[in-house]
């Protein structure tokens, strides 16, 4: 390897006919404007490929061309390289042997780079090109701020032992003082939850450790900390931040409050609860830069979409999403409003919370201890000529009720119910005392959904498919003659060593036909169940689930959950016994 000598890059990429002269002038004069390094400004402005520069470059300098998802990186090594010049620098260390370190580098023809990274490990280096993609993702999880938070939990542990500092004092004075240690702390905290992209952060004191537990992808991951007598000053700090009174300590409380960490707008939700131990703090963090999500990007199938596309845009009728907490429900019914969201048509929703402000639309945060509950905001809300009413939830029956009466007289009306699948939400408005015959003329349809982890591209592996699962595929899909390829979780760096990365919706709809609204008028709910699950039949949940896994997005491991989460009862012609 010659890294030492001297690369003209643009003359190398003409020379090699991966561009042409006047494509190299044009990103020379664009690199004056921006100060980017031609490699980049070339493959911004689309006239190379960063495979195909990178495999150039290190066939002309003779060093590998690495691929991160699948090379294996030194955790210790790789935190030789701080992560300000690892980021500065475009580069990371991947391994060490005999006393030198490999490092991954997006411009390996960079000698500049190549000296002052010598300088900082102070030990020979070789060489390998990687993508900037790649070193990006390692970037955000390989410096996670786990350590960080370690450190500054000591650091904030020695420091209310050797003062014998009150805690409340210590929360209120931190917010003057951008270096005291409790806000150090919550602010790794943040990060390391937002580089992860956790839904949830959990700090829960015990009697000799503090849990501080993140949801991400669905799934809790914990994390211990030795130093439990800063939970008070934490949690002190985020009552005040979130506007909560931090003498009550005995009862329940609900607040929240907004955050900017990298670059990002984050909304909290905070709730707490008194424990044995101290108080437990749940919080909920709501992305607003992402924007509002539409239907083309929720990943619905084309089966279940255009139908649902003609029923948000019909004048009148209940659409309900149904599914447990966490399953995406107030995601299809923004992107809902989102779609029909015109300056022609008044849309009033009543949530509890409202999860975000979205434009032209009125939404009502209810407040119970005040009276504005849901009954009490429809009941105005009906008054303010609207076309479009959304319910948060419909938890009881007088809610159902009014719900159902707007949808009958010219109004558009969606909602949430927390029901297993479609055909089981029906039992469940008629048992919570909606009269069969108001949801038979109300009701056009009933989504309801899933969400299911999607596996890391880079390390999923294929399954072997034993007896019992070729058994249950059989059972469930006999379409095909012959069972597809499947794929299972293994784990990576890339993906936190989980196995999946994101999740996607799995979805079924139930239209409400006049067959179907004919037999629940007459009130025969054995026949209409069967009549339900006929049209289920080739669209239910597990099967959307499992034509996922066909995809190769989703693990057999997520369909059997989704198969097992799933009232068998209702599906009894449908589905199996997982």
């Amino acid at each position: 390897m010659d890294i030492k000598k001297r690369i003209r890059l643009g003359d190398l990429l003409v020379e090699n006919k991966q561009i042409s002269e006047a494509q190299l002038n044009t990103a020379l004069e664009e690199q004056k404007k921006t100060h980017r390094k031609l490699g980049k400004t070339l493959i911004d402005l689309g006239y190379i490929a960063e495979s195909n520069l990178l495999t150039l470059l290190s066939q002309q300098l003779n060093i590998p061309y690495l691929n991160l998802k699948q090379h294996s990186i030194d955790p210790e090594v790789f935190k030789r390289i701080p992560e300000i010049l690892a980021r500065r620098f475009r580069a990371i260390a991947l391994s060490a042997q005999n006393g030198e370190v490999l490092i991954g580098m997006t411009d390996p023809s960079d000698i500049y780079t190549y000296d002052e990274l010598q300088k900082v490990l102070k030990c020979p280096i070789k060489v390998a090109a990687i993508s900037e993609s790649d070193l990006l993702t390692y970037l955000d999880t390989g410096y996670r701020s786990s350590d960080q938070i370690d450190s500054l939990a000591e650091v904030l542990d020695d420091e209310l032992a050797e003062t014998d500092f009150d805690l409340q004092s210590l929360s209120t004075s931190s917010s003057s003082s951008t270096d005291a240690p409790v806000v150090k702390l919550l602010q790794a905290i943040f990060e390391d939850a937002i580089a992860m992209q956790a839904s949830d952060i959990h700090i829960e004191p015990d009697s000799n450790i503090l849990r501080i537990r993140q949801r991400i992808d669905g799934i809790l991951q914990e994390k211990l900390v030795d130093e439990s007598r800063i939970a008070s000053a934490l949690t002190s700090r985020l009552k005040l931040m979130s506007g909560m009174n931090i003498s009550e300590k005995r009862l329940p409380q609900d607040g929240r409050f907004n955050i900017k960490i990298k670059n990002k707008n984050i909304d909290v939700r905070m709730s707490t609860m008194p424990m044995v131990h101290g108080e437990s703090v749940v919080m909920r963090l709501l992305d607003h830069s992402q924007g509002l999500l539409n239907f083309d990007k929720l990943g619905i199938p084309d089966s279940v979409l255009s139908p649902l596309r003609q029923l948000i845009n019909k004048p009148h009728g209940l659409l309900l999403v149904t599914g447990p907490t966490g399953s995406g429900k107030t995601t299809t019914l923004y992107a809902a409003l989102n779609e029909i969201n015109a300056a022609t048509t008044k849309i009033i929703t009543a949530e509890d919370p409202v999860e975000y402000q979205l434009p032209r639309i009125n939404q009502v945060q209810i407040h119970e201890k005040i009276g504005l509950s849901f009954p009490a905001v429809l009941r105005t809300a009906l008054r303010q000529d609207p076309d479009v009413i959304l319910i948060g939830e419909m938890r009881d029956k007088q809610t159902v009720d009014i719900g159902l009466r707007a949808s009958m007289t010219g109004h558009l009306v969606f909602s949430t119910l927390h029901t297993n699948d479609a055909i089981s939400t029906v039992n469940r408005l008629i048992d919570m005392g909606a009269e069969g015959f108001l949801v038979a003329t109300s009701l056009q349809a009933v989504l309801a959904q899933r969400l299911v982890r999607r596996l890391c591209p880079g390390c999923r592996q294929i399954h072997i498919l034993d007896h019992q699962d070729k058994l249950w595929l059989t059972k469930l899909s006999t379409d095909d003659s012959t069972l597809p390829d499947f794929y299972q979780a293994v784990g990576c760096k890339e993906c936190n060593n989980s196995g999946y990365k994101g999740r996607i919706g799995v979805y079924e709809l139930l239209i409400m036909t006049s067959q179907l609204a004919s037999t629940l008028q007459s009130g025969d709910m054995a026949l209409f169940v069967k009549q339900a699950t006929q049209q289920q039949r080739k669209q239910s949940l597990t099967l959307n689930a499992l034509e996922r896994a066909k995809q190769g997005v989703t693990s057999l491991d997520e369909v059997l959950r989704i198969a097992g989460d799933i009232s068998v009862q209702s599906h009894a012609n449908s589905l199996p016994k997982a």
